[in-house]
């Protein structure tokens, strides 16, 4: 059996959670899109590819969790063999890091679902509404970008990244 140290071991659990509720949020926005756009598409047969460019967006919250968790695991030492290398400090740090995006992405794509949903609707009542529908969606999208960026700030004045 592989030893695995404290600091990696607790950049495991940051992995998890910045993939686990990025992408919570991730789903549950895109299954609210989707909801919305099934409605639509009973209404308006037209409305199938725009319902799936409203669906899409909350996918990127996933995306951000996913990045940060492999970036934790691959400097942390868990994939590539090294896993004692990472000190105790850095592996409470990459909580941090993966609670700044996995909590920052559960809200966003939230957010970005409820968005997109309404959009979609919108839309089936105004076909102008397209343009705005898509800028209302993707201002939420700010809250994961912020969590996504102090994730990396951590992991790189945190020492994980060096």
């Amino acid at each position: 059996m592989v030893e695995i140290g404290l600091g990696a071991a607790l950049a495991a659990i940051g992995a998890g959670v910045a993939i686990g509720f990025a992408g919570l949020g991730s789903g549950l926005g895109q299954g609210m899109a989707a909801a919305g756009s099934v409605g639509a598409v009973a209404e308006d047969n037209d409305m199938f590819a725009r319902g799936i460019i409203f669906s899409a967006l909350p996918e990127t919250q996933a995306i951000y969790g996913f990045l940060v968790a492999i970036l934790l695991l691959v400097f942390s030492g868990l994939l590539g063999g090294n896993a004692t290398k990472l000190t105790l400090e850095a592996g409470i740090i990459a909580i941090g890091v993966g609670a700044s995006i996995g909590f920052a992405g559960l809200g966003s794509g939230m957010g970005q679902g409820m968005a997109a949903a309404s959009s979609v609707g919108a839309i089936v009542e105004d076909n102008d509404m397209f343009a705005r529908g898509i800028i209302f969606s993707a201002l939420p999208e700010t809250q994961a970008i912020y969590g996504f960026l102090i994730a990396i700030l951590l992991m790189v004045f945190g020492g994980i990244l060096a």
